[in-house]
């Protein structure tokens, strides 16, 4: 949600010279009013309008910097862009790790994937969204290179993750009116699904639908206050980012492990443990990285050199997140099943933590935040509730 609010308000800034906080609020109070009003269906809805708006973007974007972008040929090779790198190197890591463990990160991908009518739908709707996707970032990615070489990006650090709008400046007045409309409208969609996904979450997986809705749609009312006001302190899109990426490389690879059937033996505290443990690693490898000094690892934590750091470091922390909480989850698992071995003998009660549970697909309690006695038929899969696959320890 800063992230998008971030780059919503500096690309205001960057198209029109304005101050973009008032286009935040404005965003931030409709959306409100409309999910509150619509749900999460709602949100569906503004994702195919934000679908055919991406579209009319990159056609736009393609054939007038086409037409209107004067490329400097001397700054091709002066801005060293087409030269291996060390940062191109180790992006190839990077971004693959960093990009899919957040795409589990988000609640939002997971909702879609619950609300597809059948696996069919689902295996269709994500072909043709991998197909689009990639067309359009191999578009989008390309004009960065076109924003150095015309001039309209000299300070990639720092303008980098808005280098396709620096671009778009440059063309005459109406067609920045009409990207302009664009983003606001797209930016609206995708901030509109992050709400959603905040109430869904807060209500179902925090407070098991214990606690009335609307308490949780005012609780995130109320988070979106220091959201806009980090969002509008934030220097880079990018590095917000990659903090998020961060955790999701810590937290999802152990979270993963307990999504197949085969490891039944996986426990809610081993996901827990290994994810703070993969934050804790990237500071431990930012001890040793930085020769004891404790303020720069943990500076690391927040990827403060963010990609252009020059050096290891944010290579080195995207590689001892996701190990380093593996390692963490697997010493966890082994710590319970050793603390559970020995009271099952002192109390002469027989080891169960390795049984496989009568069922592998959660119950609808598990969805519902409803109560279901053990040995009552479950309508999910023909088992019985009261399996140890959702138990925490």
């Amino acid at each position: 949600m800063v992230a998008e609010l971030s780059a919503l308000q500096q690309i205001v800034n960057t198209l029109t010279g304005l101050n973009g906080l008032p286009v935040v609020i404005v965003e931030c109070v409709v959306t409100t009013i409309y999910t509150s009003l619509g749900g999460f269906r709602v949100s569906f809805i503004t994702d195919n309008v934000q679908g055919a708006l991406v579209v009319m973007l990159i056609i736009i974007g393609v054939i007038t910097v086409g037409v209107e972008v004067d490329v400097d040929r001397s700054l091709v090779g002066s801005s060293g862009l087409l030269d291996a790198s060390l940062l191109g190197w180790q992006l190839i890591y990077i971004l693959p790790v960093a990009i899919l463990t957040n795409d589990f990160f988000i609640s939002g991908f997971w909702m879609r994937t619950f609300a597809s009518k059948t696996d069919k739908d689902l295996r269709v709707g994500v072909s043709i969204a991998t197909v689009a996707v990639a067309i359009i970032l191999t578009l989008i990615g390309s004009s960065g290179l076109l924003a150095v070489w015309s001039g309209a990006l000299t300070d990639p650090e720092t303008e980098g993750s808005i280098a396709f709008f620096l671009l778009l400046g440059q063309l005459p007045a109406w067609v920045v009116g009409i990207i302009l409309v664009m983003v606001v409208c797209l930016s609206t969609a995708a901030f509109d699904s992050f709400q959603s996904a905040m109430v869904s979450t807060g209500s179902n997986d925090i407070f098991r639908n214990k606690l009335n809705f609307w308490f949780v749609r005012a609780a995130v009312v109320l988070i979106i206050i220091p959201v806009v006001v980090v969002a509008l302190k934030s220097p880079s899109v990018l590095r917000i980012f990659l903090i998020s990426d961060l955790v999701s490389a810590s937290s999802i690879p152990v979270l993963v492990i307990g999504l197949s059937d085969k490891c039944w033996w996986w426990r809610g505290f081993e996901v827990v443990v290994g994810g703070l443990g993969g934050i804790l690693t990237v500071f431990l490898f930012g001890l040793v990285y930085y020769d004891g000094n404790s303020g720069m690892a943990g500076r690391l934590i927040i990827l403060e050199g963010g990609l252009f750091a020059g050096d290891w470091s944010t290579f080195g922390a995207f590689v001892a997140a996701p190990i380093g909480g593996l390692l963490w989850g697997f010493a966890a698992f082994a710590l319970r099943l050793s603390v559970q071995f020995i009271l099952a003998k002192v109390r002469g009660h027989k080891l169960t933590a390795l049984d496989r549970p009568v069922r592998s697909s959660p119950d609808p309690t598990f969805f519902t935040g409803g109560t279901a006695s053990e040995g009552d038929p479950s309508p999910v899969s023909g088992g019985y509730y009261g399996d140890q696959k959702t138990k925490f320890f």
